[in-house]
């Protein structure tokens, strides 16, 4: 591999793909709501509710793992924008920034031990692998590393 292909692999910047570019822009709006816009709040669950129902129609089907992911991040913000939970729109914002940045995302590892998102039993080994594995390009369904 060239070393241009290593360093863009490690930086894992997918900006050639929509969805990077609905969470980049969520994550700008996020951060902006964090410094006084209040409307950005508003902006960024709209923007996350569009994105369940592109994904839901580019996958064909709610249970797909980008729509649960979607779905997840949607139901995070609308918790968050009840006024006693305001403190949870940090969550989403650091979170949303990591996956811009880096291509890590604690929500999807975290749906991924879901039962039904799993193909194999739940250990403390898999735990570990699930949120230490590098980030990978597409779901990281794919690309946890192999149980031994």
């Amino acid at each position: 591999m060239l070393m241009c292909e290593q360093e863009e692999a490690a930086v894992m910047l997918m900006y050639r793909e929509l969805s990077w570019w609905y969470w980049a822009v969520t994550a700008a709006l996020l951060i902006a709501g964090l410094a006084g816009w209040a409307g950005a709040f508003h902006a960024a669950t709209a923007l996350s509710a569009l994105q369940v129902l592109h994904f839901r129609w580019r996958e064909g089907r709610f249970a797909a793992f980008p729509v649960q992911v979607r779905l997840a991040f949607t139901g995070l913000l609308l918790l968050a924008a009840w006024p006693p939970m305001k403190w949870l729109f940090w969550v989403p914002a650091i979170g949303t920034t990591a996956q811009v940045l880096f291509g890590y995302c604690l929500l999807a590892r975290g749906l991924s031990l879901l039962p039904w998102n799993r193909r194999e039993p739940w250990s403390w080994r898999l735990l570990r692998r699930t949120f230490t594995a590098a980030p990978v390009r597409g779901s990281i369904l794919q690309g946890l590393p192999v149980a031994r």
